[in-house]
């Protein structure tokens, strides 16, 4: 009998800890003026109302305290106590924190409304990096000085080193002008650089925006910074790529070039199955590989190696077809009887001058006979 008694005793001591302690209060209508980003030394005001919704017979519970802190620098408390609507003005009061008292909030719930009006006036803090700093927070404490999470009320604010806008916008703009070289580059190599100008003209606009937007615009300006930083990294990108293409594009001109010659030799049947061709056509489908390569690797996002296997077919293409200009050379020479003179003559010359040659001999020959008739004549 005793040990259930005392079960149910652990038991509820266990449920009541469990129970989430609700706020004693609600926070109505809060300003804070001025309002958005906030420069160092800005003198701030905040106004708000916190009306007390009472349990237990009290209004706010007697053990607690009502905590509001603040970031501020020379905060000013001025508040005033409203009981059945009637205002109660109390004592001003400085420090970051004010503190008031259970004792001085708790009255009975049966015959009293209550509520306070408070209004707080202080100046941001100096930073040395942008960042968020609480204007009001406003908290239950119990007893043993444990905050009531379900009554914290919090506002805050970015306070704006102002240095650093300035350093992002000379930053973004160092990289603009070394974009701006880089395009410049390129072009002049002939290669199509109109994704990279078009990135390049939004990062600019962004960048013109942030440097229009007041120091009190921090975010909006960190925005435009770094809109315009992803814009120039994505530009670099596209340059890369458009580089890369066109290395691939001029590797594959001696590569077609090959292929002609290929052709023209295969469709000769006495160079068809030469020795010397199967190696012509052996670089040049290592230099195919490597296009092959080239455009994966494009395809991939890795630029610089893909430059690089199209600097290999560019190489294995001009060999292809620099050998078979070579075997091109002995064929003809083969059947070339002024091969031995040289380049003096040519294929077309050739023609003339065998025909004159054969003028002339025909032309002797009719003398010849002529002259040997004669001859015979005369017996």
């Amino acid at each position: 009998m005793m040990k259930g008694f005392t079960k149910c005793i652990i038991l509820l001591i266990v449920l009541a800890l469990s129970i989430q302690v609700v706020s004693a209060f609600s926070v109505s209508t809060v300003s804070i003026d001025p309002s958005g980003d906030l420069l160092p030394g800005t003198p701030v005001t905040v106004s708000y109302k916190l009306d007390f919704a009472g349990s237990g017979g009290e209004t706010f519970p007697s053990s607690d305290s009502l905590q509001m802190i603040t970031d501020l620098e020379k905060p000013k408390w001025t508040w005033t106590l409203l009981l059945n609507g009637v205002e109660n003005p109390r004592p001003q009061a400085g420090g970051r924190m004010l503190e008031l008292s259970g004792w001085d909030l708790s009255y009975p719930t049966k015959n009293v409304e209550e509520s306070i009006r408070v209004t707080l006036e202080g100046t941001t803090p100096t930073v040395t990096a942008t960042s968020t700093k609480t204007i009001i927070k406003i908290q239950e404490v119990d007893s043993r000085n444990a905050v009531i999470s379900s009554s914290v009320v919090e506002h805050t604010r970015l306070i704006v080193n102002t240095g650093e806008i300035s350093t992002a916008i000379s930053t973004a703009n160092s990289n603009l002008q070394a974009f701006r070289a880089h395009i410049d580059e390129k072009a002049a190599m002939d290669i199509d650089t109109s994704a990279a100008e078009a990135q390049y003209n939004a990062a600019k606009q962004n960048i013109d925006a942030a440097q229009a937007l007041p120091s009190t615009q921090f975010t909006a300006a960190l925005n435009n910074i770094n809109a315009a930083t992803t814009g120039i990294a994505e530009g670099e990108k596209l340059l890369d790529k458009a580089w890369a293409e066109n290395e691939v594009a001029t590797a594959q001109i001696p590569i077609n070039n090959a292929d002609k010659m290929i052709a023209y030799f295969m469709g000769n049947q006495s160079t068809a199955n030469d020795a010397k061709l199967v190696l012509i056509k052996t670089k040049r489908e290592a230099a195919v590989n490597s296009i092959s390569d080239a455009n994966d690797n494009i395809a991939n996002g890795n630029y610089a190696q893909a430059r690089t296997k199209a600097a290999e077919a560019y190489t294995k293409g001009n060999e292809s077809y620099n050998d078979a200009l070579a075997f091109k050379i002995q064929v003809e020479s083969g059947w070339n009887p002024f091969a031995g003179i040289g380049a003096l003559f040519s294929s077309s010359i050739l023609v003339i001058v065998v025909g004159v040659v054969a003028g002339v001999l025909i032309v002797v020959g009719i003398i010849i006979y002529r002259k040997r008739s004669r001859w015979d004549e005369l017996g």
